[in-house]
């Protein structure tokens, strides 16, 4: 029998994440071609952090008859429930085995291994020798000529790409089910869901740092094609997706898209897609999308409100529209071909203000942009961060809800334009970005989040990830969720509403709602409004309490209590 393990070591792209909570279609893909050639293959799926954590997964890549490493960083980000793989990683792993047939896929084996920001990846010559294929064009295709023909391997072209969008309909659909061997599978995993590849902007080049360009004119998915993806994730288990692997998602079958670089949006064919998958899948707990170009928002204003009113109807609230801003400066915007520009953006922010502020069911807004800034771009001077910093001060003063800023400097990807700059202006002004990050997320980071939700927001349904000393992390499940830090230690792996009683910088603390007062650890009692740790200790040492009326008298301050009864419960 044919063995195929897929080691996951995760993949974060400009239209595609693949870290842990979400699994991207790379291994859904792959697992799909196995299955249509040989039906009876046994495909593993293991993460890197399982292989991290325990020896006892090493069988299944020693053992097995082809091997297929899932990695790469284009833009790296910050993760609470994983971490990509390095290349010594990759030769550590790889090196002892001696049976399989060995790939590595994904935009490592295109650009190399991006494992920060603001340094170039480290080449792929690094991990050749431990690799029989990497993958340049896409791993369905190579896989799948390799499998038909397993004599002649050696003649098979790594750098073959997919024919059309069509072409990865039934291994899509086929290897959907590799989900269920997730770690974080059924409760806790994303699945990324790909609308199309390329980018309308091709045409005049595209964004100077950015890899999807490179892929041609957008080659979209039939619409039915997806939709039987997601009825067969759906089946398998997966009630949490995004339709995140695209450049935009309001261009999503647009217009002229392969001649215009800005087309007109086709607002039926959302409508199509959207009532397609609730159709198929109507309990999904998260539908969220991801990448929207403000420049077609600010172009085509009544299409992308009529899309955004799709979006909010079939979709789940806390959905983030992440806008490539990239920079407001008129000059960075011209030498880097950028998308849009400042009243651009600002036009794109202010309406989906007006269609998605309302707060949704969960407690966050129903779909709010995220704006993405990047730097280290030719053109940057001191006078860009100045810019930059007064476009977000003019979003903050006025009122306008962003659901997050994403600050990063430049991984300059071999093949773009911005590859030849390198990291000169990364390295020359290394400390203006580190002031300008600390200014924004002291200044306009945590105002925008006490606007976004003010004390008291309950939250529904917070997944417990991990334990930093007595606090309790968790996020809700979807696009670029906020990080809640409950004071306690609470269970991990389990859901949770919790009611907003303070602010960091990009996160919120919250206290489980509602806060059964005679059971409470004294951290999270300390946490409450105007409690502290001598008023704790003072209600620790007094229950239990039968009422509230109770629970009031036995305070120094009866104000206090008054201004926390509404996080209380008093059942237990």
């Amino acid at each position: 029998m044919l063995h195929v393990t897929l080691l996951d070591g995760y993949v974060d792209e400009p239209t595609c994440l693949g870290v842990p909570p979400y699994i991207s279609p790379y291994p859904r893909y792959l697992a799909g071609v196995v299955w249509d050639a040989v039906p009876s293959a046994r495909v593993t799926y293991l993460t890197i952090d399982q292989l991290r954590a325990s020896n006892m997964y090493a069988d299944a890549l020693q053992h097995a008859d082809i091997v297929i490493v899932i990695a790469g960083m284009a833009v790296p980000g910050r993760y609470l429930s994983g971490y990509p793989i390095s290349p010594r990683e990759v030769v550590a792993i790889l090196s002892p085995l001696t049976k399989p047939l060995t790939f590595l896929c994904g935009p490592a084996a295109r650009y190399g291994f991006g494992m920060t920001g603001g340094k170039q990846p480290i080449d792929t010559n690094m991990v050749e020798d431990v690799f029989d294929f990497i993958v340049s064009g896409d791993g369905e295709c190579v896989l799948a000529e390799v499998l038909a023909d397993q004599q002649h391997f050696d003649s098979v072209d790594p750098s073959q790409c997919r024919t059309d969008a069509h072409a990865i309909a039934p291994y899509a659909s086929k290897g959907a089910t590799i989900v269920t061997q997730h770690p974080f599978f059924p409760h806790h995993l994303i699945t990324e869901i790909e609308t199309y590849r390329g980018c309308p902007r091709s045409i005049v080049g595209g964004c100077s740092f950015c890899s999807e360009p490179r892929k041609g004119a957008p080659d979209f998915r039939p619409i039915q094609d997806i939709v039987n993806e997601v009825a067969a994730l759906y089946q398998a288990g997966i009630r949490h997706m995004r339709l995140g692997n695209q450049p935009c998602i309001f261009s999503y079958m647009a217009h002229d898209a392969d001649s215009e670089e800005f087309p007109r949006p086709n607002p039926d064919a959302l409508q199509q897609l959207f009532s397609g998958i609730r159709r198929v899948a109507p309990e999904l707990h998260t539908l969220h999308v991801d990448n929207a170009n403000p420049g077609v928002i600010a172009r085509y204003p009544n299409e992308a409100r009529t899309i955004a009113n799709t979006i909010v109807q079939y979709h789940t609230p806390g959905d983030v529209a992440a806008f490539g801003v990239e920079s407001v400066d008129p000059d960075v915007i011209k030498r880097n071909n950028l998308k849009a520009s400042e009243e651009e953006v600002y036009a794109a922010i202010t309406l989906l203000n007006d269609v998605g502020a309302t707060r949704g069911h969960n407690g966050m807004p129903e779909l709010l942009p995220g704006l993405n800034f990047v730097f280290g771009l030719k053109g940057e001077t001191k006078e860009t961060f100045a810019q930059n910093y007064a476009f977000l001060k003019r979003v903050c003063d006025d009122n306008l809800l962003v659901r997050r800023i994403n600050l990063r400097q430049v991984i300059p990807i071999p093949d773009t334009p911005l590859y030849t700059e390198g990291v000169r202006l990364i390295t020359k002004h290394k400390h203006l970005f580190k002031q300008f990050k600390q200014h924004v997320q002291e200044t306009i980071e945590r105002p925008l989040l006490q606007r976004l939700l003010p004390r008291q927001t309950v939250l529904t349904d917070v997944y417990t990830e991990l334990h930093d000393g007595k606090l309790t992390l968790g996020r809700q499940m979807g696009s670029y969720p906020l990080l809640v830090g409950v004071p306690g230690i609470y269970a991990l792996h389990q859901f949770m509403d919790v009611s907003v009683v303070d602010y960091g910088y990009r996160s919120i603390t919250a206290v489980p709602y509602p806060l059964e007062i005679n059971t409470a650890p004294r951290e999270t009692l300390e946490a409450l409004p105007g409690v502290g740790k001598k008023r704790a200790i003072r209600i620790l040492a007094n229950r239990p309490y039968a009422t509230a009326q109770q629970f009031l008298a036995s305070l120094d301050d009866a104000s206090i209590g008054t201004q926390i009864m509404s996080y209380l419960s008093f059942e237990k």
